[in-house]
């Protein structure tokens, strides 16, 4: 056996020591702020976006926009993302702030002082092409859950032949020619009740989550007051605030009105824009999926069905959203679709499919768990229609009180 050979000792001179510590600290990463873990963003308001041909023109003219959110979680430090993604021009923003509303919003009033303006990489303007989003740089601005955010965007006069546009705002939004993006009140301000250019509002929330409430007019808030942040995804937003158990949950809504899983209708199909409204928001724990209605509507209308699907056609759609989901390590709630009949395009075959929808939702292990919005919302003496009381007139989309029996029907636990 070979024997190992004793190893000699030696010193090195003081100027070797002096060496190794040099090259040591020159390896050693150095704790500084830009090493410092980054911030834990959570989406705190978004919006669906659809495309809207520029029927009118708008924006060809330099143009102040200021537009009104309704957050879910609050915190100390914001960024804003803008979108063009359905534009077919790029988009060019001169300037962008955000503001506390003052308590009288008439004509887009805000809080002297409170005004914050937004930067992208350091620089106040940007311009994002077609296709893209832009993220703001962080700001500090002390905002409480569950209040409201001025948005104001500088718009140079530009062609915009597709506005990136959620159509339903449920919020009254205004339009200025040439008003200073900080000013407090606007020059001659027009109305709208669109977001343009608007995609989500992030915050800085180091143990906080997001709940997407995804789905068709019945998740955007169709017939819900406006004004009144009283759609179902405010009411949750709400409740989970009110809980000390989920106060670090936010709630943010990527409802499309007239949405459909498996055909585009207004707007993408929910299949192909899950990635971007579910996947893509900073976040995001958990998914409500309210989709199909429309899609069953369509189909089965009496007087002109098209788009044909089945029962399994709907079924197997909210299974692939759940396995992206899945993927994601996000949490997936089926929400039974509520009652139809008496509905404009209402039939008894459609009504069999919706029951063959909600069948699956209550049953199945694809799905983490449900709400059952339809047992919280129908007639008992007539299951397959609205309780009047929760009706708003047309037997297909709640009142403010369907919504929040909506609500009050959404076990907490599934959050906890």
């Amino acid at each position: 056996m070979r024997r190992s050979q004793p190893i000699a000792n030696f010193a090195l001179p003081a100027a070797s020591f002096t060496l190794l510590a040099a090259i040591f600290a020159l390896a050693t990463p150095r704790l500084s702020a830009q090493n410092s873990a980054p911030p834990h963003w959570v989406a705190t308001w978004s919006t669906a976006p659809v495309a809207e041909v520029n029927r009118h023109d708008a924006f060809t003219v330099p143009s102040t926009l200021r537009q009104i959110v309704h957050l879910s979680l609050g915190g100390t430090e914001i960024r804003v993302t803008l979108t063009n993604e359905l534009g077919v021009n790029s988009l060019n923003i001169a300037g962008a702030a955000v503001a506390i509303p003052a308590t009288d919003w008439n004509g887009g009033a805000i809080q002297p002082g409170s005004s914050v303006a937004l930067t992208f990489n350091g620089k106040p303007a940007i311009t994002i092409p077609p296709g893209a989003v832009a993220v703001s740089d962080p700001v500090k601005i002390t905002l409480a859950p569950l209040s409201n955010l001025a948005i104001t965007l500088s718009i140079p006069g530009q062609k915009i032949a597709t506005l990136t546009q959620h159509d339903m705002a449920l919020q009254t939004n205004y339009v200025s020619a040439g008003s200073p993006i900080d000013a407090v009140t606007l020059n001659d301000p027009g109305k709208m009740g669109a977001y343009d250019f608007l995609k989500d509002v992030e915050v800085a929330a180091p143990h906080g989550a997001a709940v997407v409430a995804f789905g068709d007019s019945i998740t955007d808030g169709w017939h819900s007051t406006s004004g009144a942040n009283s759609t179902w995804p405010d009411d949750l937003a709400g409740r989970l605030q009110a809980d000390p158990a989920t106060r670090n949950l936010g709630v943010i809504n990527m409802g499309i009105s007239g949405n459909r899983v498996l055909h585009d209708g207004w707007g993408p199909n929910a299949l192909s824009r899950f990635d971007s409204e579910v996947l893509a928001p900073p976040g995001v724990k958990y998914v409500i999926i309210l989709e199909s209605i429309n899609d069953i509507g369509v189909a089965y209308d009496s007087t002109n069905p098209h788009d044909i699907v089945t029962a399994q056609n709907l079924i197997t759609g909210i299974a692939q959203m759940a396995a992206r989901a899945h993927a994601h390590g996000i949490k997936v709630f089926g929400a039974t679709l509520t009652p139809y009949m008496g509905a404009k395009y209402a039939s008894p075959a459609g009504n069999a499919v919706r029951q063959a929808v909600n069948h699956w939702i209550r049953t199945t292990r694809q799905l983490d768990g449900f709400v059952d919005f339809a047992k919280a919302t129908r007639d008992p003496s007539n299951p397959s229609a609205f309780a009047p009381a929760y009706d708003c007139g047309d037997h297909l989309h709640p009142n403010d009180a369907g919504f929040r029996a909506m609500v009050a029907a959404i076990p907490l636990s599934l959050f906890q």
